[in-house]
């Protein structure tokens, strides 16, 4: 088969890496890619955005499977272009895929299909949200819009959330104009990533994940697009048929009775204490960093799963898991999330390279000439494998002390929370 994957971080290298494992692989390429796909793929000089030139791409060069990786594309109907011209790609359509384009959207749908989540209101407005700050003492104050997971605020007084809805309304902090906020109880407990495999009427769970936001060890400062993971995540043992059965399963029910079934990977952020939890939010694709970690344990051809999502017989599928644990730490640029240089000069990964249990996906890096530079504010997303999580933690971290450039960054508390040292 011929592949295109679309996208350039590192959840792309990490879908390439896992795609050239396949039988079924003969050309693997990827728009616009970076230094890392290249291992695996050829680079295609087109943006991820440009919906249009990806399918006239994909036309000429006869590809038989597309597999979208950013969110982006995704809401901007990259699926429903493909299919109208005939072309076999993997993820939701546009309508589908508002499930993470839209905030409030993914908030009715979960009140209609009784899936179990934080109370909420949704303002236009600040007379709105006047009102609606004055029925929460705490809230988490989202953006309704795309927002590179960082479109959410913590607040927890009511001057917080006044400052927040502020900062957001009208604001270009997403994709475009915010023109929505939805204001969310503040829950508490431990979050975890659920993503599961879906062909419109089942869905099939990986290995669960959890990322860290923050930009700081012990969960500190700005939010970003995530600054690590790990898989499997302990908090969400024992608690799989329950998810499937009161998130996932309602979800694809109401989608399908909509007329939009969902397709693709859907990945539920939960919310989990005491063996119950509640859903944060929905992304239509794979997490970034939790592909990396997630798809190092994945033990079955990542082609077979994707085409029975497609063909709607993942019933008839048998996805496989590898026993043991994976741990990805993510090295940013100096600055991130807010301003960065690029163009740092990256040493130590052919040394990396040769580490057992350890693949260095590559997300914001390219190449120069000869050399591996930064060129985005997550450089790179370091994953160890192991046979338990402390193993997989300590193969990570020891890459991660191979590398080097200029003003990195990184998180030294990855997977400490799955030891219970955080």
């Amino acid at each position: 088969m011929r592949i295109l994957v679309v996208g350039s971080g590192g959840r792309e290298h990490a879908i390439c890496w896992k795609l050239a494992q396949s039988r079924h692989a003969q050309k693997i390429y990827c728009a616009p890619g970076n230094s890392g796909t290249m291992e695996f793929a050829e680079n295609v000089d087109i943006k991820d955005d440009d919906v249009d030139g990806l399918a006239d791409f994909a036309e000429k060069e006869k590809i038989d499977l597309t597999f979208v990786g950013p969110e982006g594309p995704l809401v901007a109907g990259i699926v429903d272009e493909f299919q109208s011209r005939g072309l076999r790609i993997f993820g939701p359509s546009m309508e589908a895929a508002m499930l993470e384009g839209s905030k409030a959207f993914a908030k009715e749908v979960m009140g209609t299909s009784h899936v179990p989540t934080a109370r909420y209101k949704i303002i236009t407005n600040r007379e709105e949200a006047e009102a609606a700050i004055k029925e929460f003492d705490r809230a988490a104050v989202k953006a309704d819009g795309l927002a590179a997971g960082k479109g959410v605020i913590i607040c927890k007084t009511r001057k917080e959330m006044e400052e927040a809805v502020k900062a957001l309304l009208n604001s270009t902090f997403t994709s475009g104009p915010v023109r929505k906020i939805v204001i969310e109880e503040l829950l508490e407990g431990e979050e975890a990533s659920i993503l599961a495999f879906c062909d419109g009427k089942e869905a099939k769970l990986m290995v669960s994940s959890q990322d860290h936001k923050r930009i700081f060890d012990g969960d500190k400062g700005d939010n970003t697009g995530g600054m690590g993971a790990y898989a499997p995540a302990p908090v969400t043992a024992g608690l799989d048929k329950k998810i499937h059965d009161s998130v996932f399963s309602p979800v694809l029910k109401e989608m399908e009775k909509r007329g939009s079934p969902y397709i693709g990977v859907l990945y539920a952020g939960l919310m989990v204490k005491d063996g119950s939890f509640n859903v944060l939010e929905f992304n239509a694709r794979f997490g970034d960093p939790e592909a990396q970690p997630v798809l190092s344990l994945l033990d079955s051809d990542l082609v077979d799963a994707t085409l029975a999502c497609i063909e709607g017989k993942l019933n008839d599928t048998d996805i496989k898991w590898k026993p043991g644990a994976a741990c990805s730490v993510v090295i940013s640029s100096k600055g991130y999330p807010g301003k960065y240089e690029t163009g740092m000069r990256v040493t130590g990964l052919d040394e990396a390279k040769k580490l057992p249990n350890l693949k260095v996906f590559h997300a914001g890096a390219r190449l120069e000439g000869n050399n591996v530079v930064t060129n985005g504010g997550r450089v790179f997303g370091v994953t160890g494998t192991g046979r338990s999580i402390k193993e997989a933690i300590e193969n990570a971290y020891r890459g991660v002390s191979l590398i080097k450039f200029e003003g990195m960054h990184y998180r030294k508390d990855i997977g400490k929370a799955a030891l219970g040292t955080r």
